[in-house]
Formats: C-alpha cells, sequence, structure tokens
C-alpha cells in the first residue's frame, strides 16, 4: 500500500474511538502496519475489524496503559510480528473533573495514571527499540488545557502540562538518536465524549472559538499522520496547538 507511512510499523493507543480510531483511519490510509490498543477490548477489536476489512494491516490488544507489564507486552508482541516500531501515539486519556475543593485524591490519582504515567511507560518502553534503529517517532496526546489550564480540571491540566515537559525533554533526550518527539493540543472536539454535554454548554464551546465549530477527530488526526511522516523530518520537541484560534 502507497501513501507517506507506507510499511511503518504504528503503536496507537485509546485506539478504539475518538481521535485514536480517526488516527488509526488515517494511518492505514497512509499505509501504515497499525498495532491499535485500548483498555476496551471488544471496542479495540471492533475497531481492528472495521479497518482489517478496508484491508489495513491491523493487530489489536487490550492494554491498560498505566500496567508497565502490558505495555512492555505489546511492544514485545509488535517486535515478534513486525521486527519493529517506527510511530507510538500516546494517545489514552481519561478525564475526571472536579473544583479543586471537592476532587478526591481517588481522581487526581486515576487522571494522573492513564494520562501521565502512563505516556511514560508507552514511549519508554519503545524509546530503545527506536533509538536502536536509528529512527523513530514519537506523538504525544497533550490539549489545550496542557497550555491555558480549565476551570474544574486540576488532575487533567497537571498530566497535559506535564506531556508537554516530557515531549520537549525527550526530544532532546533522544532527537540525537534520530527519535523525533512532538505533542498536539487539540482545542474542544467532536467526540463520545461531549455526547452527554448539555447543548449550552456545547455552544459556549464554539463561542469560544473564533471558527465557532469543533474540530473533527479526522482534523487532529491529520495532524499525526503529517507529524508522523518524513514531511516532518525536521520538527522536534515541537508543540502544536489545533484549537481554531480559540487562545487568539
Amino acid at each position: 500500500m502507497s501513501g507517506r507511512l507506507a510499511g511503518k510499523v504504528a503503536i496507537i493507543t485509546g485506539a478504539a474511538a475518538g481521535i485514536g480510531f480517526a488516527t488509526a483511519q488515517r494511518f492505514a490510509a497512509e499505509g501504515a502496519k497499525l498495532v491499535l490498543c485500548d483498555v476496551n477490548e471488544a471496542r479495540v477489536r471492533d475497531a481492528a475489524d472495521r479497518l482489517g476489512a478496508t484491508g489495513a494491516s491491523v493487530d489489536a490488544h487490550r492494554v491498560d496503559v498505566t500496567s508497565r507489564d502490558e505495555v512492555d507486552g505489546v511492544v514485545a508482541a509488535t517486535l515478534a510480528r513486525h521486527g519493529r516500531i517506527d510511530i507510538l501515539v500516546n494517545n489514552a486519556g481519561i478525564t475526571k473533573d472536579a473544583r479543586l475543593a471537592k476532587m478526591t485524591e481517588a481522581q487526581f490519582d486515576a487522571v494522573i495514571d492513564v494520562n501521565l504515567k502512563g505516556v511514560f511507560h508507552c514511549a519508554q518502553a519503545v524509546a530503545a527499540v527506536m533509538s536502536e534503529q536509528g529512527k523513530g517517532v514519537i506523538l504525544n496526546a497533550s490539549s489545550v488545557v496542557g497550555l491555558y489550564g480549565n476551570f474544574g480540571q486540576t488532575n487533567y491540566a497537571a498530566s497535559k502540562f506535564g506531556v508537554i515537559g516530557f515531549t520537549k525533554t525527550w526530544a532532546r533526550e533522544l532527537g540525537p538518536k534520530g527519535v523525533r518527539v512532538n505533542a498536539v493540543c487539540p482545542g474542544f472536539v467532536n467526540t463520545e465524549i461531549l455526547q452527554s454535554v448539555p447543548e449550552k454548554v456545547l455552544d459556549g464551546m464554539k463561542e469560544h472559538c473564533w471558527m465557532r465549530r469543533l474540530a473533527e477527530p479526522a482534523e487532529i488526526a491529520a495532524i499525526y499522520a503529517f507529524l508522523a511522516s518524513d514531511d516532518a523530518s525536521y520538527v522536534n520537541g515541537t508543540t502544536i496547538e489545533a484549537s481554531g484560534g480559540m487562545s487568539l
């Protein structure tokens, strides 16, 4: 299959839905060999079946990114099957919102464990492989909340600010070894998470964006595809905000 990612082996976490699945779709269209990971086994296998029906090369794994053993397992399985890992998209993430005065330690820890420690686990697990190859790409999902903060999201903001810190640090450490590390900071995106949000709140989100609409997952996936490709061969340590200009 031809495309900018032809023959590249890509691990995508949180791949069963939303931005993760849209990224898998775009990578498949660009010719990548996909390794889909998600904590929901039924949904990730369904996602793999849907992509496989289009002719894509795809494997599915039930992975909890907070478990280093499970992360190491999927990396080992990928190496056994493909012999290399070219791209990692650290997309898995959760929210458990509450104001500072009301947030529980359990809420704080759960978000940090998935959104920050999970990113650490996955990146560390592939870093040695990519360094030995002399080439690789690690893409981290941050958020506009990781740039500007947000009311009621102490834990989420901390995790996404932290991901940007990871990105800049790993770009310095891994760049000399041929491994690029970048982050994407989406604004409000039309995913399942927003389906339960009242229409009035959604309208407020749109008002905060100068394009007066939500992003579609495919628009964020297109940024990941660019960063994963050789078109971005000199892009390293960068954080791309994709928010429709909400910060202006």
